[in-house]
C-alpha cells in the first residue's frame, strides 16, 4: 500500500490532557486527578461508574459538559458551578500538551506534501489547541464528531475524513491510540497504526515511528 494521506486522532495520539501537578490541591490529589483525566477521555468504551449518556457525550457539546461536569462533581471537585468552572479549565488549550513528536512529524508532512486531516471523537472546538501551540496551519482539516454528528468507528466519518484529505482511504494511514475508535479506518482499506496515550514525557517519538514504519517519512 503506497501512503499518500495521514489521518491522526487527536486526543492520546497527538495532544494528551495533563493538568499541572498541584492544579487541583485542596480538590483531589495527582493520582486521584490523573486516573479522572484518563476516564475523561477514555476513546469510546463506557465504565460502570461513568454519567448516564458517557458514549454520547462526543456528539454534542452540551451532552459533553453535562457528563464531563457530572464526573468531576462525583471525583469531588465539589458542587455543579465549581465543575463548571474546572470544566472550561481543561478545555483551554493550555491544558493539553502536545506529544514531544508532534510538530516534528506535521511538519514533515507538510513539507513533503503529504495532507493531513484530525480525526477526533470531540464535544468541542479542538482547532484552538493547535491554534495555540501554532500547529493549526500544518494541518488540511480537523473533522470533529460533534461537528459531523457521527462518531468513530462509523465508517462513514472515515469516507467523510478521507474526502477532506482529498486521498482514497485505500492509501490513508490512521493513527490514533484506539483499536476500537481509531481501528474502524480497517473496514475502508485504510492502513491502521496505533500508539499508547502514555505520558507525554514517556512517549518521545512514537508517531515518527508509526510514519516510518511505513514508508511516510524517513
Amino acid at each position: 500500500m503506497t501512503i499518500r494521506g495521514v489521518l491522526f486522532d487527536f486526543s492520546g495520539t497527538l495532544f494528551r490532557l495533563e493538568v499541572a501537578s498541584g492544579w487541583l490541591d485542596g480538590i483531589m490529589d495527582d493520582a486521584t486527578a490523573s486516573e479522572l483525566m484518563r476516564k475523561m477521555t477514555a476513546p469510546v468504551t463506557a465504565e460502570s461508574d461513568v454519567p448516564e449518556d458517557f458514549d454520547r457525550r462526543d456528539l454534542d457539546e452540551l451532552t459533553h459538559r453535562r457528563v464531563h461536569v457530572e464526573m468531576l462533581v462525583r471525583a469531588g471537585v465539589g458542587d455543579h458551578a465549581k465543575a463548571d468552572t474546572v470544566y472550561d479549565r481543561l478545555l483551554e488549550p493550555e491544558s493539553w500538551k502536545p506529544f514531544p513528536d508532534t510538530e516534528a512529524v506535521l511538519r514533515g508532512l507538510r513539507e513533503s506534501g503529504v495532507p493531513v486531516v484530525v480525526l477526533s471523537n470531540i464535544g468541542w472546538d479542538i482547532r484552538t489547541v493547535f491554534q495555540h501551540y501554532g500547529l493549526l496551519d500544518l494541518v488540511d482539516d480537523v473533522v470533529m464528531s460533534y461537528k459531523e454528528g457521527l462518531l468513530k468507528p462509523d465508517a462513514e466519518l472515515f469516507r467523510i475524513a478521507c474526502a477532506r484529505l482529498g486521498v482514497p482511504p485505500e492509501h490513508v494511514l490512521m493513527i490514533g491510540d484506539s483499536e476500537e475508535a481509531d481501528g474502524g479506518a480497517a473496514a475502508l482499506g485504510s492502513a491502521v497504526a496505533i500508539v499508547e496515550p502514555l505520558p507525554t514525557d514517556q512517549r518521545p517519538d512514537a508517531l515518527a515511528a508509526a510514519l516510518k514504519a511505513r514508508g511516510v517519512m524517513r
